[in-house]
């Protein structure tokens, strides 16, 4: 073997050193090239399942926070529904309380009225039979001049002592009369009233002036203070 061939496999081998060399070369560098590439793909795919969890996070918790709020929401509710009941039973106690109060204001109101017209009742009997007792009272002495007036009729001589006697128990009742609120009415020549006189008759007025006036007073008439206690019956002129 000559030089000049050692020197051509000595390149030659020179050059498949060189070549292999490159393709390893090339190839870790397609590896480091592949595996950036993946690293690069797969650092976004981890951040995008990341943010992904966060979202799924943040959605659980709103839903949780709106959950929680929906309960209190509804515990609020109810208690205010408890509130609103325990304020109606509290109502509708004092109501009834109010209710027992106005029945027994009723029933003691009942009782004292009760009470207060037997009472009333009472004092109107006595005071009228008191009063009946006092006018029978007065009447008395009027009832003993009459007795003496009697004895005297059949021994009296003198009829002017007669006659002035029983004026004088006349004068004395209509005294005890007007004590009691009893007066005459005056009715005789008056203008003929129909809320004082009753007429009884008519005759032809004795003058002109007479006419629709009072002729004669059959029966007098009494006032009780100013209520007509018994209308006067008269004879009316026409």
């Amino acid at each position: 073997m000559n030089k000049e061939d050692k020197n051509m496999k000595s390149k030659e081998k020179k050059q498949q050193e060189e070549t292999t060399q490159k393709k390893e070369q090339y190839g870790d560098n397609q590896q480091d090239t592949a595996q950036q590439k993946e690293e690069t793909t797969k650092q976004p795919q981890d951040d995008n399942q990341e943010q992904v969890k966060q979202e799924q996070d943040e959605q659980a918790q709103a839903e949780q926070e709106t959950k929680e709020k929906e309960q209190e929401k509804e515990k609020g509710k109810k208690e205010d529904k408890k509130k609103k009941k325990e304020k109606e039973k509290a109502a509708e106690k004092s109501d009834k309380e109010k209710l027992a109060e106005l029945q027994d204001r009723y029933l003691r109101l009942q009782a004292e009225y009760d009470n207060y017209r037997k009472r009333t009742l009472k004092e109107k009997m006595e005071l009228t039979r008191s009063a009946g007792e006092d006018i029978l009272k007065g009447l008395l002495p009027v009832m003993d001049d009459f007795e003496r007036a009697i004895q005297s009729i059949d021994e009296a001589e003198d009829a002017e002592a007669l006659k002035d006697g029983v004026h004088l128990i006349y004068g004395k009742f209509k005294e005890f009369l007007k004590q009691q609120g009893v007066s005459q009415m005056e009715s005789q020549d008056q203008e003929f009233d129909t809320d004082k006189h009753e007429a009884i008759s008519k005759i032809p007025a004795p003058n002109e002036d007479m006419k629709g006036k009072v002729v004669d007073v059959v029966q007098t008439g009494y006032y009780l203070n100013d209520k007509v206690l018994r209308y006067a019956k008269v004879v009316v002129g026409e």
